[in-house]
């Protein structure tokens, strides 16, 4: 099987190998395990693989280079009216020679290959949307273009486009799904949390104005002025790390908060058994992989409800429910902290829930979705 993977995701070329950004291509390479050849459709950066970066594992890759373009302001949508034929002939060209199409969305190379896909009706096509597919969000226009078309069965054919969450309205393409970190050989005892040493809170994720990583560090402090000895660690790199080192520094919070950077995956697992809470005020989610993972090592998630967020907490029963308001925040983590009853009960309803979506059972679903006809 030829498979074309179709996406926005910039790449790396190094050592005769292509790198991406590690999470999604720990993903892809169980995908690529039960293909023959595989043809990427990406930007490639000239520039090295990160730390947070891995390569693909599949000894057959085939590359088609096209450029990254975004639709803010003017120029950039002018120079993308000049760019959209020739990434759309080459991505046709991909699709033209593949015996399955998949496609990375939301994105606008996503965006793209929604609009080519529909000259192959007749190729078996998978699509993973990986942001918000709740109806009701307030999301870009090309955003909701793409899950128009990936929605309509007129437009879209034999194509089964896995999405986050349960909704109504979808249509027969549409299929609820998750994603995985951590594999049936992972589960460890998680041993009981206890406060006697004070309070650890996680922010793990891309420093982005979307993330919100300043209201985290703001409710660790919140909840540090109560009396209770608090340390945040921030795993992950952005553009709002320059104003967290600001308030840090302007707010004497040295001894609260460090700023650690993109750090790889065994040292993030461990910060995660080490932790009472994960903290992640999001605006906008997919299926937060962070949440999950926390769940797994029996970190409580404290994350906003968006997407599908109150489904894998249950509306409260598996995690907190962030609201945006610090006072209600802090005091719904406060309220769990001096009741470490409720504490523990809320940590093992969420590792048994995680504990679910295994990369085994990952594996078993990917190798039936390729294998199914649609």
């Amino acid at each position: 099987m030829r498979f074309a993977i179709i996406t926005h995701v910039p790449h790396h070329f190094s050592d005769s190998r292509y790198f991406a950004y590690g999470p999604y291509v720990r993903e892809m390479n169980i995908w690529g395990d039960f293909v023959d050849d595989i043809e990427i459709v990406a930007p490639l950066l000239d520039s090295a693989p990160g730390a947070i970066d891995l390569a693909y594992s599949h000894p057959k890759i085939a590359f088609t280079e096209i450029a990254a373009f975004n639709l803010i302001g003017f120029s950039n949508k002018l120079k993308a009216v000049f760019l959209f034929p020739i990434i759309a002939a080459r991505i046709f060209k991909v699709m033209a020679k593949a015996d399955h199409i998949h496609l990375r969305c939301p994105g606008n190379i996503g965006l793209i290959g929604c609009l080519v896909q529909i000259f192959f009706p007749s190729k078996p096509k998978t699509a993973k949307y990986a942001g918000n597919w709740d109806p009701s969000s307030a999301q870009p226009w090309s955003y909701r273009l793409q899950k128009y078309i990936l929605n309509n069965t007129s437009l879209t054919k034999n194509m089964q486009v896995l999405v986050y969450g349960d909704w109504k309205g979808d249509s027969k393409n549409i299929k609820p799904f998750f994603t995985a970190s951590y594999s049936e050989g992972d589960k460890t005892d998680v041993p009981m949390r206890s406060f006697d040493s004070g309070v650890k809170f996680l922010f793990v994720g891309s420093l982005a104005p979307g993330k919100q990583p300043m209201y985290a560090l703001k409710l660790a402090q919140k909840i540090g002025q109560s009396g209770i000895d608090v340390k945040i660690d921030f795993y992950g790199e952005g553009k709002e790390r320059q104003s967290l080192e600001t308030y840090i520094s302007e707010n004497q919070l040295q001894q609260l908060a460090e700023l650690k950077g993109n750090r790889n995956e065994a040292e993030v697992r461990e910060a995660y058994k080490h932790s009472h809470f994960v903290l992640l005020p999001s605006k906008s989610e997919g299926w937060p992989k962070v949440v999950a993972e926390a769940m797994f090592w029996g970190s409580v998630a404290a994350a906003t409800a968006v997407s599908c967020v109150p489904q894998m907490l249950a509306d409260g029963s598996r995690g907190i429910l962030l609201t945006g308001d610090i006072d209600r925040d802090a005091s719904q983590i406060l309220n769990l902290i001096s009741n470490t009853d409720s504490y523990q009960k809320i940590s093992i309803n969420g590792t048994q829930w995680s504990r679910t979506y295994t990369l085994d059972r990952f594996r078993s679903e990917i190798k039936h979705l390729l294998d199914e006809k649609v």
